[in-house]
């Protein structure tokens, strides 16, 4: 058996530091996933104000259902600057439209938002020219004809390369 005393066990200074720099380390740590989540998978749905917004949902779904029920389909297509979109039934063909606006959304932040009113090209084929900077955006087509909407549809894109 021994008979040196057993050294109890001193909380010290260093230990108090590990302890703190484990500690904050783990909430900083946190912090910065959880922002990188939020800036990487934020779908950008934003409202200027979410009561009225509310109050308007179930009527915009209605209209949606409807529009969807009429079968009347659109196509974005974008080569450097020319914008296009062709509107057009699967079983009519191309639809004429009095007016067609794109409206160019980034995800985030509203400062590059931008819209467009196209040009007919022809029937069903409506055009227009416009830088797009690279990147995400969401693309909001609205086609009106005789002073109803007959056609809305929502489109995420992607820009690749430089500025065009």
């Amino acid at each position: 058996m021994s008979t040196t005393p057993r050294k109890e066990f001193v909380f010290t200074g260093w230990h108090m530091l590990g302890a703190m720099t484990l500690f904050f380390g783990v909430i900083v740590s946190v912090n910065f996933y959880m922002a990188w989540q939020a800036t990487q998978t934020w779908s950008g749905l934003v409202v200027k104000n979410t009561y009225i917004a509310s109050q308007e949902f179930n009527g915009k779904v209605a209209e949606a259902k409807a529009l969807a029920a009429s079968g009347v389909v659109g196509k974005l297509s974008m080569d450097g600057s020319d914008i296009r979109y062709e509107i057009s039934h699967p079983t009519e063909g191309s639809i004429e439209a009095d007016t067609v606006t794109l409206k160019f959304k980034r995800p985030v932040g509203e400062e590059q938002d931008f819209e467009l009113t196209l040009e007919p090209m022809a029937i069903g084929v409506f055009a227009a020219r416009h830088d797009v900077a690279p990147g995400t955006w969401i693309v909001e087509a609205d086609a009106v004809s005789g002073g109803q909407r007959i056609l809305y549809d929502t489109e995420r894109v992607t820009v690749d390369g430089a500025a065009r």
